[in-house]
């Protein structure tokens, strides 16, 4: 049946048929609703099949998505997304797979799954909805809470220095580490089809805002009237570069990277964005270029380098070892009725 599917036209689809007939329940005004509605625009677009894509989340606000997607899914166990996502992606490695959870989920009790999850490089694509806060459990500070945050378990201000999601990926090794916003539509869809294309683990982050809980974490650089001077878009092969009149640009220095004005360095001397180096510590140096979303905050691709994909690698093993200690065909047996002789 399978084979027979795969063989066949992928049927086009609509938003309509990408969506659940579960009600939505955000609250109202919340940055989950825009990234809901970019994906299921997007996914018509992409050549899959919803029988064949399957959306699995952890705990939290960011975790109702699967609800709300007409595919398989799964509304897991709190952080461990990643994991079960791995596990189904080495059993089905013919299934689209997506993960999505926020900030506490993922980084808090989920963080040991999450960077396993990219160190391997199964092919799964994770959505990290940022919002700096526990919005579900009514707004307690979070992994990446900047430091000082007053939140109802930090009444006198956080002591602790927030995570960097974009440095914590890259550290994992992850081959494919994005970011975009809830803001920009286009640039949400760009970077959700760069990662689902990706051979191996994709993570991109989303800044997402928390209306009720943190509302305008994000409005410094995220504002229309202020993205261009507070948005710096990485675009392989090209200088970075960016401002409303294009002024401002990165150089590369000794200690990494920082923001120079054109007309004092040169457009010669920028840093021309390279995704695909082997070595991530160009894109890790990118990634802390801002101390928070109140900086010049790059988005787009950090990294897309090419890796071997962890289910291709021990499907490939196992079979090897099967095919050396017999006759018989491992992935026969798998395939096989629910009884056999041996």
């Amino acid at each position: 049946m399978t084979d027979v599917m795969d063989s066949e036209a992928v049927p086009e689809t609509s938003r309509a048929d990408w969506q659940s007939d579960q009600e939505v329940r955000w609250c109202p005004g919340c940055g989950d609703y825009s990234i809901l509605t970019a994906l299921q625009l997007l996914l018509p677009d992409l050549g899959v099949r919803r029988e064949k894509t399957v959306f699995i989340s952890g705990i939290g606000c960011a975790a109702r998505f699967p609800y709300y997607m007409n595919t398989y899914g799964m509304h897991s166990i709190h952080g461990r997304a990643p994991a079960i996502a791995t596990g189904l992606a080495l059993a089905r490695p013919d299934l689209d797979i997506w993960v999505v959870g926020g900030d506490g989920d993922m980084l808090s009790i989920g963080g040991n799954h999450l960077i396993h999850a990219l160190r391997r490089n199964t092919n799964i694509n994770i959505l990290l909805f940022n919002n700096q806060i526990y919005g579900l459990t009514k707004g307690q500070f979070s992994p990446t809470s900047e430091a000082g945050k007053i939140t109802k378990s930090s009444p006198v201000g956080l002591i602790s220095e927030p995570f960097n999601p974009i440095s914590v990926a890259l550290g994992a090794e992850a081959s494919f580490v994005a970011r975009s916003h809830d803001m920009d539509r286009k640039h949400l869809q760009e970077v959700f089809s760069r990662a689902h294309a990706h051979p191996g683990a994709s993570f991109v982050e989303v800044y997402q805002n928390c209306n009720v809980f943190n509302d305008g974490a994000f409005a410094e650089i995220t504002k229309k009237d202020s993205r261009d001077d507070m948005l710096i878009n990485l675009i392989h092969g090209e200088p970075i570069q960016f401002g409303s009149e294009r002024q401002f640009g990165v150089v590369q220095t000794a200690d990494g990277v920082e923001i120079a004005n054109v007309n004092e360095v040169g457009i010669e001397s920028l840093l021309v964005h390279d995704e695909t180096r082997s070595n991530p510590s160009t894109a890790f140096a990118l990634s802390r270029l801002a101390k928070g979303p109140t900086e010049p905050t790059p988005v787009g691709v950090f990294r897309a380098a090419v890796r071997e994909e962890y289910a291709s690698a021990m499907s490939g093993q196992v079979m090897g070892v099967a095919e050396e200690r017999g006759k018989g065909q491992l992935k026969d047996l798998l395939h096989s009725l629910p009884t056999w002789e041996v």
